[in-house]
């Protein structure tokens, strides 16, 4: 039996660090990368090879993803911002039940966002609306149900998440993906009504809109029009010239052009930047250490090694982990995206969608907590995926 890579140790150490430990996790993450760099350097070789050639042809290979990361997860906390000054979260208790299905319903839209637009915007969103309704006081339980919501919404569509992108790219047709929705909307439901009434008692949603409130509709145009950017690059790039996606970060590109255009109507919240680029750069050096990893093959493609991919999306970065399934092939890839979509959502900082939400709550930065209050979303997983096998079975 051949010994574990010292990588796999020290990845571990980071990631139990940043769980356990009440040391700053960004400075966590960044020195874990950078440990896990030199490393690599002096005792080990990248993918691409060994030294320094092999550093720069890995971050050759690299790069674009990290950039569009960055510039998504700061320019959609700029969006949010403007969604949030547009008023319409004010108002959208006037529109919402009263009651515990008020954040049900929330939760329904931010999965419904999430199935055409990129599910750190639709978290995001999530987050900005519950920070009004519920007078800034949000359950840890409901904001990983948020995370769920926007992961769920994703999984099944193939603009919906990075992962379900990456299938479409490489050849795998959107319908072959489509029914991770069976799996997803049961997960919904079995998370986001718990979630739903824990946050309802702790604090109920505002029944009425405060007298006088209107709608900055300048505003809410911003956030159209840049969602829109985001949307056309998106569907451009992968319909058209899906050999052009993984040469330059248009996407991100195109959210912060229409961020900066859109500036000249109303100016950015340029405060919301500092918060955001820490978690940003926190997630950055998560997913450049997973990419590290020498991790050459999955095991065969099979359901119960699908089921627990979404377990080691957890904790570990999904792009890998889709590159690794299309790499070996044979998989029914509803399952594949389902599980390493909506696993991540186990853990805070499991998804992007988390990382990004937990810049605007802090307090969700706990696993402990996060795995106390979100208990129904690991059940939530479980549950989906066995009603999608046991009515669709394996499509390999």
């Amino acid at each position: 039996m051949s010994a574990i890579p010292i990588e796999f140790f020290l990845f571990a150490a980071i990631l139990g660090m940043v769980a356990f430990s009440h040391a700053n996790t960004m400075m966590t993450a960044l020195a874990g990368a950078l440990v896990i760099t030199v490393y690599k350097l002096l005792f080990s070789s990248f993918g691409e090879g060994a030294g320094l050639a092999g550093l720069a042809a890995h971050a050759g290979h690299e790069w674009v993803g990290l950039v569009n990361l960055l510039a998504l997860l700061l320019g959609f906390a700029l969006l949010a911002k403007h969604f949030e000054k547009s008023q319409v979260p004010a108002i959208l208790p006037n529109y919402l039940p009263d009651d515990w299905k008020g954040p049900l319903v929330l939760l329904v839209l931010v999965f419904i966002i999430s199935s055409f637009l990129d599910n750190i915007a639709a978290a995001i969103i999530g987050g900005a609306v519950a920070r009004s309704v519920f007078r800034g006081r949000v359950h840890i339980g409901y904001l990983a149900g948020i995370v769920a919501a926007s992961n769920a919404g994703g999984s099944g569509s193939v603009v919906g998440d990075t992962t379900t992108t990456m299938m479409w790219l490489h050849g795998v047709a959107p319908g072959q993906v489509l029914h991770a929705y069976v799996a997803a909307v049961v997960a919904l439901l079995v998370c986001a009504i718990p979630a739903a009434r824990q946050q309802q008692a702790h604090s109920p949603i505002v029944r009425d809109a405060a007298p006088g409130t209107h709608i900055d509709w300048t505003r809410l145009a911003i956030v159209a029009f840049v969602l829109l950017a985001a949307i056309g690059v998106n569907l451009l790039l992968n319909m058209h010239r899906p050999d052009l996606a993984g040469a330059f970060p248009f996407l991100g590109a195109a959210v912060w052009l229409a961020l900066l255009l859109s500036g000249l109507l109303r100016r950015p919240d340029w405060a919301e930047l500092p918060g955001a680029l820490r978690g940003a750069l926190f997630l950055l050096a998560l997913v450049w250490s997973a990419s590290l990893m020498p991790v050459e093959a999955l095991p065969p493609a099979s359901w119960p090694m699908t089921l627990g991919l979404g377990f080691v999306s957890a904790v570990f970065d999904n792009i890998p982990l889709t590159a690794l399934a299309l790499r070996q092939g044979g998989f029914d890839w509803g399952h594949l995206a389902y599980a390493v979509g909506f696993g991540g959502s186990m853990v805070w900082f499991g998804s992007s969608a988390g990382v990004a939400l937990s810049g605007m709550y802090p307090e969700s930065r706990s696993v402990v907590q996060w795995l106390r209050h979100g208990w129904h979303v690991p059940l939530a997983y479980v549950v989906g995926y066995f009603v999608m096998l046991a009515l669709l079975g394996w499509r390999a």
